[in-house]
């Protein structure tokens, strides 16, 4: 049994604590909800247990496909085991289709398909409203090697054919999604969490959101939208 300690950090959709085990780490996933950098707060009842059954399945999903993350276990319905990584304050976005900023940076059409699929970067400083950077930003601020981020930017491509795939099945499409890493023992790894708070899923038919967008954009039955991700998601594993 994992003895839950004193908490580490909370963030905006998680909680970490310490284990007895100075390497693993408990994430408690949260019921809070919160868009455009904290302007806008609520709750979506059930989220956190959606969030954790997500990942898990991602996350399995992804070790499966030999992608090195940090996951370990499901705890219980809120918890999960990980590792605990130093980590890169990078956020990597993995884009499909033109929905958030990126129509309001390009004024291209809400929806229409990236081909081949954007990758873009953000610092993670929301002192510093997060801001968009480069590789060249990445590499001048020491944020991380050349060769780390070339596997970086592989493993997110890779990552989202193994997901996009997943999603079809189900009627789902996968429009952008955000990814975090960090390092353990020199290697990099997947890490923070892979859900509808970190990500944009339609469904394929109605073109409907089924993430935080609804939460987002007042769009109304927020809860609904993630119980019906995580009822198709967990018809695939029956």
């Amino acid at each position: 049994m994992v003895q839950i300690g004193e908490l580490i950090q909370e963030g905006r959709s998680k909680r970490m604590y310490a284990t007895d085990d100075p390497r693993q780490a408990i994430l408690y996933f949260k019921d809070e909800a919160m868009a455009y950098n904290g302007l806008k707060r609520g709750r979506i009842l059930g989220k956190g247990e959606v969030n954790n059954a997500v990942c898990r399945t991602f996350f399995e999903l992804i070790t499966d496909n030999h992608i090195p993350n940090h996951y370990i276990s499901q705890v219980d319905s809120r918890q999960s085991l990980i590792w605990r990584c130093n980590m890169i304050p990078i956020v990597v976005m993995v884009r499909n289709r033109v929905a958030g900023t990126l129509a309001e940076r390009t004024g291209l059409p809400m929806g229409k398909v990236m081909d081949p699929p954007v990758v873009e970067f953000t610092y993670k400083r929301p002192d510093l409203d997060n801001p968009l950077i480069n590789v060249s930003h990445i590499l001048a601020m020491k944020l991380a090697s050349r060769s780390e981020m070339d596997y970086i930017t592989a493993v997110a491509l890779r990552i989202n054919e193994i997901l996009s795939a997943y999603m079809d099945e189900i009627d789902i499409e996968l429009i952008d999604f955000k990814l975090e890493f960090g390092r353990l023992d020199g290697e990099i790894l997947v890490a923070d969490e892979i859900s509808p708070d970190v990500a944009r899923f339609w469904d394929a038919r109605t073109h409907e959101p089924l993430d935080i967008d609804r939460f987002r954009r007042d769009l109304g039955d927020a809860e609904q939208a993630y119980q019906e991700l995580l009822h198709r998601m967990m018809g695939m594993e029956e």
